[in-house]
């Protein structure tokens, strides 16, 4: 492991040619060590399979991918001893314990079979799971199960962890337990790819990041290098219904060099002097007889980010809230 990479995607394409599908288009970027690097991006966008090109399971059509060196299609065996894959959907036996499922990977992973059951008992502590070691899996909730699918993925202390949205479909309190072993995983020194919708996510975890869409990376850097690309204020203006909304819009999409977005009763406009700005909007909108009902002025977030790239919010759901609204663009 002496490469400077941790991971090296060089021009990596991939092509399904069921309905010629364009997962990958030439996709380039590299990982330093001991970093956690994000891929962003909605359903959809090439995240997973980047995922399972470099964890082997899918071979590129052109381009090269590397772990630590390795070339993920040349060295297969070595690469997947070097890493841990999480993936969307817990991967473990219901019918198994979870200490068996563990100690299961951990001998197959070529532990000895104390040293299988020592890691075993070490990563239920780790990951809150000591109580329910010995109950079939299929009783576990959905974040023990989350929970248990990581530890699985870390019996073998690989260097290199791929993470491809292991925190979709959990509740509030689920995620943010899952949050706090990330945490432990990164102040341990641990190489961290993390695909995620959440933008909160990436913001707290990622040191650097790609947003990617439709197969291509449309942006690159770290979280504040994209959220300082937007300006230093967004404007969110309210009005009593979507129809004074749109008339808002028609009069106010000038103030701004970038998108200003529609959604719903409410208008939101990116800019680089906010007071100087409002003033100006509120001004005109005086003038037009349009009334406001609520004006918020705040930092860009990884959300607006996305919004301003792809010109949609990501569409993750946790399953306690309601679909994000389409944003629609000002005229």
């Amino acid at each position: 492991m002496t490469d400077a990479f941790a991971v090296d995607v060089d021009n990596v394409s991939k092509v399904f040619p069921k309905g010629n599908v364009t997962a990958l288009d030439h996709v380039s970027f590299r990982v330093r060590p001991g970093m956690v690097f994000g891929l962003l991006g909605p359903n959809g966008a090439g995240k997973t399979t980047l995922v399972r090109i470099l964890s082997t399971v899918l071979r590129p059509d052109s381009g090269t991918a590397k772990v630590f060196g390795l070339d993920v299609t040349k060295h297969d065996d070595e690469v997947r001893r070097m890493i841990g894959l999480a993936g969307q959907y817990a991967t473990v036996d219901e019918n198994l314990t979870g200490s068996e499922n563990l100690k299961m990977v951990g001998r197959l992973s070529r532990l000895s079979r104390v040293d299988a059951r020592t890691r075993s008992g070490e990563l239920l502590e780790m990951f809150g799971l000591s109580d329910a070691g010995s109950r079939p899996v299929k009783t576990y909730s959905g974040g023990m199960r989350r929970r248990l699918d990581l530890a699985a993925s870390l019996v073998a202390r690989p260097p290199m962890l791929f993470l491809d949205e292991p925190t979709t479909g959990l509740d509030p309190q689920s995620r943010k337990d899952l949050w706090r072993v990330i945490e432990e995983l990164v102040s341990a020194g641990a190489t961290i790819l993390l695909t995620t919708q959440y933008l909160e996510e990436a913001d707290r975890f990622c040191e650097s990041l790609v947003v990617v869409d439709h197969g291509r990376i449309i942006a690159e850097g770290t979280p504040a290098d994209l959220k300082a690309t937007l300006g230093e204020t967004v404007v969110a203006i309210s009005f009593a219904d979507a129809s004074s909304a749109l008339k808002a819009a028609e009069r106010l999409s000038d103030l701004s060099e970038h998108p200003l977005f529609v959604d719903g009763e409410e208008i939101e406009l990116t800019v680089d002097q906010g007071p100087k700005i409002t003033a100006e909007a509120l001004r005109r909108l005086d003038a037009a007889g349009i009334e406001v009902g609520g004006i918020v002025l705040r930092e860009p977030s990884l959300d607006d980010v996305f919004l301003a790239l792809t010109g949609k919010r990501t569409d993750a759901n946790d399953g306690t809230e309601p679909p994000a609204p389409t944003k629609k663009r000002g005229k």
